[in-house]
């Protein structure tokens, strides 16, 4: 679990957590626009309904590799029955389910997939789940309009640093009296190398495994790969400054980018689990 996002339908406060890079929502939260003193029950409610109970397993089967058909067939043979009784956490310990789990502590209840909890919603109130629906989807829209903003953003920045690094190249290395293609081949196998030091390959490389791409390998970069890619080439302007050979440079660099890809992954990482 990481931490929570929140959304308001009709007065309510709905927590969303992510489980396995994937949207959980609270059906406590959602419970409450019945009767927020009896979540509980009318979660149970629900369980023992024989469609919802074959929800649950029809979900399993199809993105849970270690679900239990078995049991799950007993379940669905009970449902529906006076003498059935399901819980959330009798599901989860008979079946070995992951489309709902039960979270303690500050954003303790019952969470599920959105696939589930949309069912969930509807089970409430079919207006109610509409609601959830558009307000979901506008989280989302926002949470990838953040993303974008911050890939573009440090897509400039590395761009202003290129700048930084092909005047290091033109001051540094690139000869007087060159001719222009002289100094485009410099330039192009410098950024090459900053192109092996960070994804391993070239950019001729890159499109030769990608026909049917367009752009270049940096258009494809995840946002840390793009933060690194601007810290080596502001690097890699120094190193040249300083004289050190190309072979040299690109083992630096390589290591620098190992370093740092580690140290943004695993951030990343724990910020998720916080």
């Amino acid at each position: 679990m990481v931490k929570s996002k929140n959304i308001q339908v009709k007065g309510i406060n709905i927590v969303l957590l992510e489980y396995h890079r994937e949207d959980y929502i609270s059906l406590t939260d959602i419970a409450r626009y019945k009767d927020s003193n009896h979540t509980d029950i009318i979660i149970q409610n629900w369980m023992r309904n024989r469609n919802t109970i074959e929800l649950l397993g029809f979900w399993e089967s199809i993105y849970n590799l270690e679900f239990k058909p078995l049991e799950f067939e007993g379940f669905r043979k009970e449902a529906g029955l006076n003498s059935f009784v399901m819980t959330p956490k009798r599901w989860i310990e008979k079946t070995n389910a992951i489309g709902i789990v039960s979270k303690s502590g500050r954003y303790g209840g019952t969470f599920a997939h959105k696939d589930i909890a949309l069912e969930f919603a509807s089970w409430i109130s079919i207006e109610f789940k509409l609601y959830v629906i558009k307000e979901f989807q506008r989280l989302k829209e926002d949470e990838n309009n953040r993303h974008l903003l911050d890939w573009n953003l440090q897509r400039t920045i590395s761009k202003i640093n290129y700048h930084i690094h092909t005047d290091a190249i033109k001051v540094n290395l690139i000869p007087k009296e060159v001719t222009k293609q002289q100094a485009n081949f410099v330039y192009a196998h410098e950024a090459d190398l900053l192109n092996v030091a960070l994804f391993g390959i070239t950019a001729k490389q890159w499109r030769d495994e990608n026909p049917n791409s367009t752009g270049n390998i940096r258009d494809y970069a995840t946002l840390e790969q793009l933060v690194v890619l601007s810290n080596i080439e502001s690097i890699n302007a120094l190193l040249i400054e300083q004289g050190i050979p190309q072979s040299e440079r690109l083992v630096q660099l390589n290591k620098v980018s190992i370093t740092q890809m580690k140290s943004l992954l695993e951030n990343k990482t724990a910020n998720r689990l916080k």
